[in-house]
């Protein structure tokens, strides 16, 4: 779960971005490595790190030592719930992508110290990940979690759940495969509904009748930002839609 994504380096309202061009996942944000992460890099990335190379649809069955399933992470921040979900699902395999250099390095940390063998990063942005090097109905997974809610309505057009991205999502889902995206802003929960409602490809797996919103799953842990959010009564929105 990640926060890495709620910044605007400039602060300014009137400056183009490349999001406004071009969809991206991420927003960069300053940030400077510790020692214990610049070490993480040396000695854990070879093993964890997953180059990006455009065009080249990568083995992952190699690179895992093993089949699927697959489960796509998008801004992970520094990777602690990330950490954490991959040592509860260890059956399954998760592809996760952060540009955020300190945080690619304290997930490695984690990953190497802990012996957290099922997951692999690419340190970039996920779209140019999915469009040119994972193949449609590729993946079993994709979970998002808390990305940038972008609150001046001047903004919402930086938000990266919109009706392109989450159909470049659902493409590359199997059948029956699973995005799972949560939110505490509840203006942008509302909005993340919508564009998933609007997607042909996908179904809510909530009950019908009941709230469009599903319970917190087991294996998404609180993060320490959610947990100060809810004690101060902010709500927190899952939403899990399937692949038809």
């Amino acid at each position: 779960m990640s926060d890495a994504h709620r910044s605007d380096p400039d602060n300014r309202d009137d400056v183009p971005t490349p999001f406004r061009r071009v969809i991206k996942s991420y927003v960069l944000r300053a940030g400077r490595m510790g020692p214990g992460q610049q070490r993480a890099f040396e000695q854990f990335g070879p093993r964890f790190l997953l180059p990006y190379e455009a065009g080249r649809t990568p083995d992952l069955d190699a690179a895992f030592g093993r089949a699927g399933p697959w489960i796509m992470e998008i801004g992970f921040g520094m990777g602690g719930a990330t950490a954490q979900i991959a040592q509860a699902r260890p059956q399954d395999n998760f592809i996760c992508c952060e540009v955020h250099e300190p945080g690619v390095g304290a997930l490695l940390k984690l990953c190497g110290e802990q012996g957290i063998d099922n997951i692999r990063i690419f340190q970039h942005d996920a779209v140019e990940v999915l469009d040119h090097m994972l193949p449609e109905q590729s993946l079993d997974g994709v979970h998002i979690f808390f990305p940038d809610p972008w609150h001046k309505s001047r903004h919402h057009k930086r938000r990266l759940i919109q009706p392109p991205f989450v159909n470049r999502l659902a493409r590359h889902l199997k059948p029956g495969g699973y995005v799972h995206l949560a939110t505490d802003w509840e203006p942008y929960a509302q909005q993340m509904l919508a564009v998933l409602q609007g997607e042909p490809l996908l179904a809510n797996t909530a009950e019908v009748g009941a709230s469009p919103y599903v319970p917190k799953p087991a294996y998404r842990p609180l993060t320490k930002f959610e947990n100060r959010g809810l004690k101060l009564g902010h709500g927190v929105w899952d939403l899990v839609f399937r692949r038809v």
